[in-house]
């Protein structure tokens, strides 16, 4: 009859929205603990990633605290403590040094590699020349002056890499080179200070070119013996230690029987010095423990960036603590090599960012850098 017909449609009905109600019930119960676990995971991930960024800033904090600290802890051991040896602080820094990168070994931070000493001496030879010529001009010139003949750095390395090597850099790096060359002559050459100390800027100068030699060596022995840079420090200062245990008693006034004022066993040791030159020393190594962690935790460009800071961090603590003179020239020769020297990173990131151009002439079609 037509009412049991309607009866069956309307129970068939309610059942189907039963069902549809209970298959919906079912996937809310299924979807729920999933979208909770998903939520769960991207807090997870959002907390990863302020860990990591926080760690990153408290690497960059640490090297750029040990870098610039180690030069006015040097400054003061050099002057206002009276230590002019720079040999022996070379020596002293070096075996801090040394003991500091096998602890890092030990504890896996990196692989040790046993490296030729005939193709690693001549580094440690141009590692020894460049420290304590910086230790010199640290000696000889003010904060101001050493920090702005180091920017010189740069475009001495352009000009090595191409006298050794024949390495011509693009138009526009060339052009970064020039803006740096004239900052620093602006920041230099107007200073009275430097027309009359001839013989500290002359050191500074030879400072500027042989820590760009020994860069270009490093670089190259780098890619010669495939050593990363943790690989080759650990290996090359043992041999720069013995080298300056040769060079201490042929250059430092050591004093040998006679103790006289000026000489190393003349020098009146107080614990402030002490200390001091520790600190220096252990500043040394931490530079290295905190390079190794910014440029792991950040990359190259940040470290580089990072590098600039220190510049002017450094040149602005010259100001306020030694009283470097900060003339109008001289700040805009600094603000142009500063300019120069960014504008020299970036494009020296970028080449080293480009995929390498591939060899149409190869059979297999392998790819070659350029």
């Amino acid at each position: 009859p037509p009412c049991m017909t309607s009866l069956q449609q309307t129970s068939s009905s309610k059942q189907h929205e039963e069902g549809e109600a209970e298959r919906q019930w079912s996937a809310i119960r299924v979807a729920a603990p999933a979208a909770a676990k998903v939520e769960a995971m991207g807090v997870v991930q959002h907390s990863n990633q302020q860990h990591a960024w926080m760690r990153a800033a408290f690497y960059c904090f640490i090297n750029i605290m040990a870098s610039v600290c180690i030069v006015f802890a040097n400054k003061l051991v050099l002057t206002y403590y009276g230590f002019k040896f720079v040999f022996i602080l070379t020596w002293i820094h070096t075996a801090f040094t040394i003991v500091g990168m096998h602890g890092l070994a030990s504890l896996n931070f990196f692989t040790p590699k046993k490296l030729p000493p005939l193709k690693i001496i001549p580094l440690a030879l141009g590692f020894v020349g460049y420290v304590v010529l910086s230790n010199m001009s640290l000696s000889m010139n003010s904060v101001g002056l050493y920090q702005i003949l180091k920017i010189g750095t740069a475009p001495t390395v352009v000009l090595l890499e191409f006298i050794l090597y024949r390495h011509v850099p693009s138009r526009l790096m060339l052009c970064s080179v020039v803006v740096v060359c004239v900052g620093v002559a602006v920041a230099t050459v107007t200073d009275r200070i430097v027309i009359n100390n001839t013989l500290g800027f002359l050191v500074g100068l030879s400072s500027t070119v042989v820590t760009a030699l020994y860069q270009v060596w490093a670089s190259s022995k780098q890619r010669e013996l495939d050593a990363n840079s943790s690989q080759l420090l650990t290996a090359y200062a043992p041999h720069a230690l013995w080298l300056l245990g040769i060079m201490v008693p042929i250059f430092e006034p050591i004093g040998w029987g006679t103790g006289a004022p000026g000489t190393l066993l003349g020098y009146h040791w107080t614990l402030e010095a002490v200390l001091a030159i520790s600190l220096s020393a252990f500043l040394g190594f931490l530079i290295s423990l905190s390079t190794f962690l910014v440029i792991g935790a950040t990359g190259s460009l940040a470290y580089n960036i990072v590098g600039h800071l220190k510049t002017a961090i450094v040149l602005i603590g010259g100001v306020v603590l030694f009283g470097d003179m900060m003339s109008r020239d001289r700040l805009l020769g600094i603000t142009l090599a500063m300019a120069g020297i960014v504008w020299y990173t970036q494009l020296a990131m970028q080449e080293k960012s480009r995929p390498p151009i591939q060899d149409k002439a190869s059979s297999g079609g392998s790819a070659t850098s350029a």
